[in-house]
């Protein structure tokens, strides 16, 4: 065979192999993050691509400062898939939407917080739906939950931290997101005023002084200047009303057959990498903001919490199946508790 003819030969081959991956389908996967393209979840998903390259995924991601558009572009098709907080993922399955609810994964021990402990729960249902017998559960029609990983605790915060129980919060104006019933539910219960927000309204809303209290992570305390909110008066209390995490829906029908356990156990992974995170937005709250309840008041809170929830989910808001699961893992991780030797959340289907 002459030169020619295999320079000729090597540049059909290459012709070919681009052709191929031209031909190749691709996946938009649309990210919510608070920081948009230059945020750390932004930057989490660049490696997510990478790692899924070896199960035949061709992604491009598009970043969103705007949750609610971003859930929206995957529901009318825009998007193959979205990463988005559990409260707008909830629409897509319920039972992995179910672990952002009230006090589900909160843990108190001795009057105390427990934060390890809490994220632990967190930990091991992630564990959980990444597991192969757990893939009935994330799937529902044609979608299915790409991964799980946490964002952080929702603390209220406070303008005037004499707003450190249960009964401060009668008639305080408390946001409410449009999107979650259950939050004005549970604001009403406590004799409270739910004020209609959404995550682009409720900070400025916080922090001009039309609501009392906010709940919100850590990672949004800078970035949102919710330090302007708290003032001097004002405070973090750090009891999780719950731990929020983000979620990846993806169209099952627009990606490689059976990339969704890979990409579980991808979010798995990250566990670790997002905790950091975390606890650096907690360490950069000046120490002198944050709250700590009394123990009589971190029961108060956790027992207000745990009845809301049952009361929430018996109306058909929150997940049954979803609750039963979180109830087996936070009884695992803290098995004093006295509502382990309860059938609540147990009995439901």
């Amino acid at each position: 065979m002459n030169p020619l003819t295999r320079s000729s030969l090597a540049a059909l081959a290459m012709t070919l192999a681009s052709l191929s991956a031209q031909a190749a389908p691709s996946q938009k996967v649309c990210v919510y993050d608070m920081l948009g393209a230059s945020g750390d979840l932004f930057s989490m998903t660049k490696d997510y691509v990478l790692a899924m390259q070896k199960f035949g995924a061709n992604i491009t991601l598009k970043g969103y400062t705007d949750e609610r558009q971003a859930a929206e572009d995957y529901r009318s098709g825009q998007c193959d898939a979205v990463v988005t907080t559990a409260f707008r993922a909830r629409q897509f399955n319920r039972t992995s939407g179910a672990i952002d609810t009230l006090g589900s994964t909160t843990i108190v021990r001795d009057g105390k917080i427990d934060m390890p402990g809490s994220y632990e729960v967190v930990r091991k249902l992630i564990q959980t739906y990444a597991s192969p017998s757990a893939k009935a559960l994330m799937v529902e029609g044609n979608n299915e939950v790409g991964g799980i990983m946490p964002l952080g605790a929702a603390y209220p915060m406070v303008h005037d931290r004499r707003i450190n129980t249960i009964e401060a919060l009668a008639g305080k104006r408390i946001a409410a997101f449009d999107h979650d019933k259950a939050q004005a539910m549970m604001i009403k219960r406590i004799g409270a005023i739910p004020v209609s927000a959404d995550i682009t309204t409720f900070a400025n809303k916080f922090n001009n002084g039309l609501l009392d209290m906010v709940a919100a992570p850590s990672i949004a305390y800078k970035p949102l200047e919710l330090y302007r909110g708290i003032g001097d008066s004002g405070s973090v209390v750090r009891f999780p009303i719950m731990i929020l995490t983000y979620q990846m829906i993806f169209n099952r029908t627009r990606f490689p057959e059976g990339m969704g356990e890979p990409s579980r156990t991808y979010w798995l992974s990250q566990f670790d990498r997002a905790l950091q995170f975390i606890k650096q937005a907690d360490n950069s709250i000046p120490p002198t903001t944050w709250l700590d309840l009394s123990p009589e008041n971190a029961y108060k809170y956790s027992l207000m919490l745990r009845e809301s929830r049952i009361d929430i989910a018996q109306q058909g808001v929150y997940d049954k199946r979803g609750l039963k699961v979180i109830k087996r893992v936070r009884c695992n991780v803290n098995p004093a508790d006295p509502e382990c030797s309860t059938k609540s959340e147990e009995e439901w289907r």
